[in-house]
């Protein structure tokens, strides 16, 4: 397919700034936000039947006036049922330092460490005309955080070393304080970074330390939505991606077989394949929760269409038309333009049916991007 096949104009008030929530007025006339993952709303496609529901049904099974929540995700699953998600944690990525001399203002954007005792990083720099090999960094203005540059990767890229003395737990702790929540561009430049994004940027099950993007489909469950899916027997496959950048990466080929992939770190595990394999057997559904985890899957699914323990990386990329080999049904997010997402998503439910779901959800008034709502795509 051509990339040009997957443009489409997003209004800029369908970008979701921040996720789900509602606002309280206090007493003394402060406002305050709660935040509520599991009620952004809920798309649902019928890939076989080509149908899309965005209602919520009555007792008659006619559609009312009422959105599909994300909590109704519950009334498609049953007992035996697996959902593979994705337990990488974000870790704060996005820190501001000055060089030296010049006292200019300088973004540097952490994306994995590549030696724990150099204390050497891999960032990207912004404005990166500005820092050369040799430049130092200050990151506090009486602190002992700084960094020198030792190696240029890419036009934006470069190799850090921190020059911090003390116990490698330390250091991080020490970094990662400095730092804030990696909000994609598009939403740190509509508002500042808060407080709390740090916590609403991360799942709930976050566990294994690694991404410097959030698993953005699993945003949407709340503890509430998982302890009543697990009361009714839904099971959890845990594996992990490390999100990195490259899912944004800007595709500039037209004919999408000629566009890399960027490499994510991936670890599944001998319980995962046991919770997916078993419900295979047994012909209960698995949904993949975000293309995050489709990618990681799809790499490590067999011929005869069992999940394999595997650790490394992957790179794959998966656009129209493609065989999918393990997962019968997937959640994913609303994306942008010309995305690596997008595709992947148009790959498992069709690609006519899938650009038919988001000029409906332009339509109607949804909310895209990480923060965004939801899909669920069905095999029925």
């Amino acid at each position: 397919m051509k990339l040009s096949q997957f443009r489409f104009r997003l209004p800029e008030e369908c970008l979701a700034l921040e996720p789900p929530h509602k606002v309280f007025k206090d007493d003394d006339g402060t406002e305050e936000k709660v935040y509520r993952r599991d009620e952004c709303r809920l798309m649902v496609i019928h890939r076989k039947s080509k149908t899309i529901d965005m209602f919520a049904k009555d007792a008659d099974g006619q559609d009312t006036d009422q959105y599909l929540q994300f909590r109704n995700i519950i009334d498609y699953f049953d007992e035996g049922d697996v959902m593979v998600l994705n337990d990488t944690k974000v870790f704060p990525a996005r820190l501001f330092g000055t060089k030296e001399k010049t006292d200019a203002k300088i973004e540097v954007f952490l994306l994995r460490e590549l030696n724990e005792e150099l204390r050497l990083w891999d960032v990207l720099v912004e404005p990166a005309r500005k820092i050369r090999i040799g430049n130092k960094l200050f990151f506090e203005e009486d602190g002992p955080m700084v960094a020198e540059v030792i190696d240029n990767t890419t036009s934006r890229g470069r190799t850090l070393r921190f020059l911090y003395d003390c116990p490698h737990d330390e250091f991080k702790e020490e970094l990662f304080a400095l730092g804030s929540a990696p909000l994609p561009r598009y939403i740190i430049n509509k508002r500042d970074i808060l407080p709390e994004d740090m916590e609403n940027f991360q799942t709930i099950f976050a566990k294994n330390e690694g991404a410097v993007t959030a698993p953005a489909s699993g945003l949407h469950f709340s503890r509430e939505l998982m302890k009543r899916l697990e009361i009714k027997g839904v099971n959890y496959a845990f594996i992990t991606v490390h999100c990195g950048l490259g899912a944004f990466d800007t595709i500039e080929v037209e004919d999408l077989t000629k566009h890399k992939m960027s490499s994510e770190q991936m670890a599944i595990n001998e319980e995962a394949c046991r919770v997916v394999n078993e419900a295979k057997v047994k012909g209960r559904h698995i949904c993949v929760v975000g293309v995050s985890t489709m990618r990681a899957t799809e790499s490590a699914v067999g011929t005869d269409g069992m999940l394999k323990e595997y650790e490394g990386w992957t790179n794959r990329f998966i656009f129209p038309p493609y065989e999918f080999g393990l997962a019968d049904s997937m959640v994913a997010n609303f994306y942008h333009s010309e995305s690596t997402m997008l595709m992947a998503t148009a790959a498992f439910g069709g690609y006519d049916l899938i650009m038919e779901a988001y000029d409906k959800a332009i339509e109607n008034g949804y909310k895209f991007g990480c923060y965004g709502d939801a899909m669920l795509i069905l095999d029925d």
